[in-house]
C-alpha cells in the first residue's frame, strides 16, 4: 500500500508542468494539509520528496501527503493571490498562521492637490513608504 501510494505521488509529480502555479496536499481523510505556490510546479513540488528536511514539522507533512493537486495559473502574482485566497478559504494544518510569509503592499493615497500613490511597509509599527510614487498602473491591476 505505502509504495502504490509513492509510486502514484512520483507519477503525479512526472507529469506536473514547468511553470507557476498552486499545489495543495491532501492527507489519507482528503482535507487539505498544505497549500503552497511554485514559479515552477515540478521543481517545488519535487523538492519535497527529493531532499531530507532539517525541519521536523516539514519531515512530518511530507510522511502525511497522499495526493497531490496543483491549479496552474499565467503569472507568479496570480499565484500568490490564488495561494492566499485558498489558504484563507481552507485553513491548513500546516500553513503557519494561515498565512504565507509574503503579504500583499499597502496602498497610500493622500488628500492633496495632486494625489500621490506609493507602496507603503510596516515596520516596527511604523509606516515607511518604499522608493516613493509609483505609477498608478503598477497597482492597480486587474485580478
Amino acid at each position: 500500500m505505502v509504495n502504490e501510494h509513492i509510486d502514484r505521488l512520483k507519477q503525479k509529480i512526472a507529469v506536473l508542468p514547468d511553470g507557476p502555479g498552486v499545489y495543495q496536499y491532501f492527507n489519507a481523510e482528503g482535507i487539505i494539509i498544505y497549500i503552497g505556490k511554485a514559479k515552477n510546479l515540478k521543481k517545488r513540488v519535487s523538492s519535497y520528496f527529493t531532499k531530507n528536511h532539517e525541519d521536523g514539522k516539514t519531515r512530518i507533512l511530507v510522511r502525511k501527503i497522499v495526493d497531490i493537486q496543483h491549479i496552474v495559473v499565467d503569472t507568479e502574482q496570480d499565484a500568490l493571490l490564488l495561494e492566499n485566497n485558498l489558504i484563507k478559504k481552507y485553513q491548513p494544518r500546516y500553513n503557519v498562521l494561515l498565512k504565507d510569509d509574503k503579504s500583499f503592499p499597502w496602498i497610500v493615497i493622500k488628500n492633496e492637490s495632486f494625489p500621490v500613490f506609493f507602496k507603503l511597509v510596516i515596520l516596527f509599527g511604523m509606516e515607511v513608504p518604499i522608493s516613493g510614487p509609483i505609477p498608478l498602473w503598477e497597482w492597480f491591476e486587474p485580478y
